[in-house]
């Protein structure tokens, strides 16, 4: 394990007990060991906290939408730039084939290391990179691609600049232009769907989350400042806020769960972009053969906000 977080140390011990035993050739203790690994494996991610998911979203070894695409692609071209401004790198958009399905990827990437995580700007896009995804779903309209979008974002950026720039119009923008596209579109939260610049690339035919994903208005932290003047309240600001995959799906404002691999994609990426792929290519099907895809979609978004009381 590279990363291991507070609630993983009992199943790393048990691994590198494991691993210890194969280096000794002991495969009497290796097999106990691999038995009481799944046992304890059973036990951490089936009685997981909301707290305990959001640091898995979090994760530092946690798939990012460039791993995704670079697993799901192929004969990928990536089209860059906002005709306005610059290109902006906290957002990477992909035209390519997901198998034989042609397909525009559209991905908020937060980037890898320090270098790298500056240049994308920690996948907090800017309004140029609203703009981007904006064009490259046009493209993908003109050319009758369908369209999968990676929602991984703690938020759009909140620099002078940026507001400068128009962040607020470029994301507003973005919500009405993909609510009418005429191609199919499907948007999954890969790891943090944060606010605005979530909902900026989430608008689609199916909006679905990865199984140990978030989704949330504002962060747990900021929620916690806000309601207790506390931060350290996270735990409780997370469970209150309910903004993981299951209390979402209950209150209707997703439309699938996307299950991961039994110990989280950060621990099997092949797994989990397999499971990208099959929900994608199977719901591309199912909107291509629904002809009134379009109303259904607007109907789905017209609904939100709408509350009953018991």
């Amino acid at each position: 394990m590279a990363t291991c977080l507070d609630f993983e140390k009992q199943l790393k011990s048990i691994q590198d007990d494991i691993d210890m035993a194969s280096m000794r050739g002991d495969n009497a203790a290796k097999a106990i060991l691999e038995k009481d690994y799944q046992k304890e494996l059973k036990k951490v991610f089936g009685n997981m906290s909301d707290y305990q998911k959001l640091q898995l979203a979090r994760h530092p070894d946690r798939p990012y939408a460039l791993d995704y695409m670079e697993l799901l692609l192929k004969d990928a071209y990536e089209v860059c730039g906002d005709r306005h401004f610059r290109d902006d790198k906290a957002i990477v958009c992909m035209l390519g084939k997901i198998d034989e399905q042609p397909t525009m990827v559209i991905g908020e990437e937060k980037g890898r290391g320090t270098k790298n995580k500056i240049a994308r700007n920690f996948g907090m896009p800017n309004p140029e990179g609203y703009r981007k995804a904006l064009k490259a779903a046009k493209l993908a309209e003109k050319f009758n691609i369908p369209i999968l979008m990676l929602v991984d974002t703690s938020g759009a950026y909140p620099g002078i600049g940026a507001e400068e720039r128009g962040q607020s119009e470029a994301i507003a923008k973005n919500l009405q232009e993909f609510a009418v596209l005429k191609v199919p579109t499907i948007s999954i939260v890969i790891g943090e769907g944060g606010s605005g610049g979530a909902l900026a690339i989430a608008v689609a035919d199916r909006l679905a989350m990865m199984q140990y994903s978030i989704f949330s208005v504002i962060s747990p932290e900021g929620c916690a400042a806000i309601l207790w003047n506390d931060p350290s309240k996270i735990e409780s600001a997370t469970k209150a806020m309910k903004i993981t995959p299951d209390e979402l799906k209950k209150a209707g404002l997703i439309d699938d769960i996307i299950p991961e691999p039994q110990k989280g994609a950060h621990r099997d990426l092949q797994g989990a972009a397999d499971m990208i792929k099959s929900y994608y290519l199977k719901s591309v099907e199912e909107i291509l053969k629904d002809r009134q895809y379009l109303q259904k979609r607007y109907d789905k978004i017209m609904r939100y906000g709408a509350f009953s009381e018991d």
